[in-house]
Parts: structure tokens; sequence; C-alpha cells
């Protein structure tokens, strides 16, 4: 094959993952709206998760990570795309603002993983998603803490916990959906 070929090839693949970034940017943001409040903890529930699963696992580390960046920008700089309607630096200085920042390294974790293993087995997606879902946590739930002024156990039960069976759904679901339909 001739080098111009290549970089043509290169530079069409480049602009598919931009507009799948740009896609699961706007998924993400969707999935902030379908939200379930939780009465015990001030996080409530979304599909913001699934999303950030699929990005990570079908647009792999670089674009995942670009698809959460673009996400966040536009909440930070005012557009109501993050839980609830909300915007602002404010959200990421608040109780959930751990969980908005892991979800970037989560994307990127995942991206990595599904980029050297492949994603054609569900239980090998299921295996780095849920690496990525104890990233969100962590962070989540750390700065949780921090923000709130309570204990790792107060913030693992407030933050956590209520979402384990809902985001471990959430994982089966994804890890399914990327092995049926990869992305190339």
């Amino acid at each position: 094959m001739n080098e111009s070929y290549l970089q043509e090839n290169h530079y069409q693949s480049d602009i598919r993952k931009m507009a799948l970034a740009s896609l699961f940017a706007a998924l993400i943001a969707v999935g902030a709206f379908i939200r379930i409040p939780i009465p015990i903890s001030p996080v409530p529930v979304t599909l913001q998760v699934l999303f950030i699963f699929l990005a990570g696992a079908m647009l792999g580390a670089r674009w995942g990570l670009v698809s959460v960046i673009v996400y966040l920008l536009l909440g930070i700089v005012g557009l109501p795309v993050f839980s609830g309607g909300s915007s602002g630096i404010g959200v990421l200085l608040g109780p959930t603002g751990g969980y908005l920042v892991g979800f970037a390294v989560a994307a990127l974790v995942i991206g990595a993983f599904s980029e050297k293993l492949g994603t054609s087995s569900v239980l090998k997606n299921a295996v780095f998603m849920f690496a990525g879902l104890l990233i969100i946590y962590l962070f989540g739930a750390s700065y949780l803490m921090y923000v709130a002024q309570i204990s790792m156990d107060s913030a693992i039960v407030l933050g956590v916990l209520p979402y384990l069976p809902g985001d471990l759904l959430k994982l089966a679901l994804s890890s399914f959906i990327v092995a049926k339909y990869p992305v190339e």
C-alpha cells in the first residue's frame, strides 16, 4: 500500500473517532438527565456510568478520555449537562465532583484495557469495566468524604453501596454491547 493511502485512512479514522467522541459526550450529558435521587445520598442514580463504560471500551483510551473531557468542559462553561441540569465549576467542587473526575480516569483506563486486550469477550469487557467502576468509586467516595467531612465508611455507605447493584447491571449491559457491536 502506498503511504498517501495509509495517511488518508488514518485521517478518516481520526475524524470518525472525533465524531464518536462528540456523540459519547452528548450521550453522557443525556445520561445525566435520567436521574433517580436516593434519599440517603447527595449523589443520584444516572445512566452516565453506562456511557462512560461504552465510550472507553468502544473509543479506546485517547478518544474515550476526550469524550469525557468534552462533556466536563461543556458543564464547566455553563451548559446544563451535569446531573439534574446543573452546570459550572461549583458542581466539580461539590459532593459529586469526584465522580465526575473519576469518569475521565475510568474512560482512560477502560480504553487502555480495551486497546490492549480487545473487546470480543463479554467477560474480559466486564473485568476492565469493573476496574473503571472501582476508579469512579475511589475518586467519588474520597472526594465525597473530603467535601462532606465524613468518614470513608460513611462515604462508602452513602456514595457507593446504594449504586453498586445498578452500576453492575450497567456494567453487564455495556460489556455485552461492546462485545456484540465493536467499533472498528
